[in-house]
């Protein structure tokens, strides 16, 4: 048999504490060769906490926990009798009808996860239109309009009033807040 994804539902919050249980369990059972890899879903977010940029990690699923295993009663009880889980997405009542996710699904998670890790995020985003504040820089406590949204550079394109006169000003995602 081989080893295929699972998605497991927890509890909202408590997915970092389903994943080291997990791990604690199958070690106590020495069901280690049966479970290859447990995974909750984070990126890395960037946002800017008095005046200084802060990376923190956010779940992009949150109350899901993704498990790569051989699906056998014993390691389905293992799991389903873990604290915080709610049981498996996708039927579960019974091993059998336990259904697993495709490995394309899987790594497309796998990526982004990659990819949160490399490129952080930003904690907010912005649309076009939007009112926002500078909080930092030359232009600190102006307040102007989003014109354009690049994510690639993290950058955003701002109309400042200047003089009267609408001017494009070129700002970094964490110095700017959203005014409502």
């Amino acid at each position: 048999m081989a080893m295929k994804w699972y998605v497991i539902h927890a509890y909202s919050g408590y997915e970092n504490r389903v994943k080291l249980t997990l791990e604690e369990r199958i070690r106590r059972y020495g069901l280690e060769d049966m479970f290859e890899e447990v995974v909750v879903p984070t990126e890395q977010v960037v946002d800017m906490v008095k005046g200084k940029r802060r990376t923190s990690q956010r779940k992009f699923f949150p109350g899901y926990v993704l498990v790569k295993m051989e699906m056998t009663e014993e390691t389905w009880h293992l799991v389903k009798g873990t604290a915080k889980v709610t049981g498996f997405v996708g039927g579960g009542e019974r091993v059998a009808a336990t259904r697993s996710i495709s490995e394309k699904e899987a790594n497309s998670l796998l990526d982004r996860i990659a990819e949160g890790e490399m490129r952080p995020q930003p904690k907010v985003l912005f649309d076009e239109g939007e009112n926002v504040r500078v909080l930092e820089g030359p232009f600190a406590n102006f307040t102007g309009t989003v014109d354009e949204v690049n994510l690639e550079k993290g950058k955003v394109r701002v109309l400042v009033s200047i003089f009267g006169r609408p001017t494009p000003i070129e700002i970094e995602y964490g110095q700017l807040e959203k005014i409502s």
